[in-house]
Order: structure tokens, then C-alpha cells, then sequence
């Protein structure tokens, strides 16, 4: 009996998968190719829930105007493969952020849009902030404590990272940037794909993509009205 019973157990090893996970890994890859077609930017498709495809999550669920956990779940899921399902980078400005040319932030969406004269988009993308630092309101670029608006390379407050293309909007030193780099190698302290997330947390600045950087400072030669929501 011992050996017929160690036999089958062979037989069924041979014709089962090796182990679970390989079919979780496909339903993986499955969701990272949809969230990749959505312009959520989940990263290579590996199969890894990882956070650089939970950070995609999070970004579809805040266009989702969802909870954003973060996670695949059954609802999540469903909403991802459906039809309707909205695109993560391309949204529309929110209902009660004024009107005319101006920057619209959204700090339960992580995201920032660029709006022309006319109301339609210039640009938009994910940022990383910090709620307890800026408020929502009405704010405005320019100088604020006898501090200069625009700064090409600003020092971080520490002194050990450059601020790219920094515009100031807020007392005394909120403003826009790129994703600070670090003085000794250059290299950002964190990555794009957190952008748009509530996974990493800013001093209190708007931190942007290099390519968003440099829109915002392109889009702000003159003064230019800030509504955070």
C-alpha cells in the first residue's frame, strides 16, 4: 500500500502545476499588460506584485476615483477589465478649480494639470506632496519671503540634494520641482513610478517628473494662479 500511495503521489506530480504561484504570476502579468494599456505605468511585465505595480493600482484607482488601496483585488479587477475602465494619465481638470490659465493640483488624485486660457489641457501628470505641509487653497507663483520664484538648480533645505527647475507658489518655500537628485551621483532619491501615489511623501514641495518639471517652468514665465484641492 506504502508503495502504490508513493507512486500516485509521483503520477500527480508530474501532471499538476509545480506550485500556486505560477498561476497567480500569469493573473499578474495579465493585470500589468491592462494597467500598462491604460497609461498607469505598472513597469515590465513580469508577473511581480511588486510596488511598482501596486503603485499602478493606486494610480487607476485614484482615476477611478475609488478607494485606493493599492491592491488586486476582486473589485479592482473587475473594474480594470471593464470597458469603461478610465485611462490613468489622461483626466479631466476637477469640477470647482476656477477658470483661465492657471495649475490645478489635486492632492487626493497625486495629480497636477497645466490649464490654458481657454480651459483645455496643456499638460498632466502624477506628483508626490505632503498634505500636512500644503493646505488646499488659492495660491499664486511668485517671491515669498524675500525669496526668488524661479531657481533653475535650488538646494535642498539639508544641502545635499539639487531641486531642478524650482517655482515657488506658496510661503515660504513650496514650490514645484523635479524629483530631487542628489549632489554626490546625480541619480533621483526616488523613482517616476511613485508619482501619482501616495507611497512616497515630499518636505511639503510638489515633486514632478523631469519632462513635468520643466513644463511647469516653461508654463510659468509670467505669474501664474495655483489651485490646490
Amino acid at each position: 500500500m506504502r508503495r502504490l500511495l508513493v507512486v500516485l503521489a509521483l503520477v500527480l506530480a508530474a501532471v499538476l502545476p509545480a506550485s500556486p504561484a505560477h498561476a497567480g504570476e500569469a493573473w499578474v502579468e495579465k493585470a500589468q499588460k491592462r494597467l500598462n494599456s491604460l497609461g498607469c505605468h505598472a513597469g515590465p511585465v513580469t508577473g511581480d506584485l511588486g510596488r511598482w505595480t501596486r503603485s499602478a493600482v493606486l494610480r487607476f484607482q485614484s482615476a477611478r476615483h475609488v478607494a485606493q488601496s493599492g491592491r488586486l483585488d476582486p473589485i479592482t479587477r473587475k473594474r480594470l477589465y471593464a470597458k469603461t475602465a478610465p485611462r490613468c494619465d489622461l483626466r479631466p481638470v476637477p469640477a470647482g478649480s476656477g477658470r483661465g490659465r492657471r495649475i490645478v493640483i489635486s492632492q487626493r488624485q497625486n495629480w497636477v494639470w497645466l490649464v490654458g486660457p481657454k480651459g483645455g489641457v496643456v499638460a498632466q501628470e502624477g506628483m508626490v506632496d505632503n498634505t500636512s505641509v500644503l493646505r488646499p487653497g488659492s495660491y499664486g507663483t511668485g517671491s515669498y519671503c524675500g525669496r526668488a520664484t524661479r531657481i533653475k538648480r535650488n538646494s535642498s533645505v539639508g544641502g545635499s540634494e539639487w531641486l531642478w527647475n524650482f517655482v515657488r507658489f506658496a510661503p515660504c518655500g513650496v514650490g514645484f520641482h523635479r524629483i530631487p537628485t542628489y549632489k554626490s551621483n546625480g541619480h533621483q532619491i526616488h523613482a517616476d513610478w511613485l508619482l501619482g501615489t501616495n507611497l512616497a511623501q515630499s518636505h511639503g514641495c510638489i515633486r514632478l517628473s523631469r519632462e513635468m518639471s520643466l513644463r511647469v517652468w516653461n508654463f510659468t514665465t509670467r505669474p501664474t494662479p495655483v489651485r490646490v484641492l
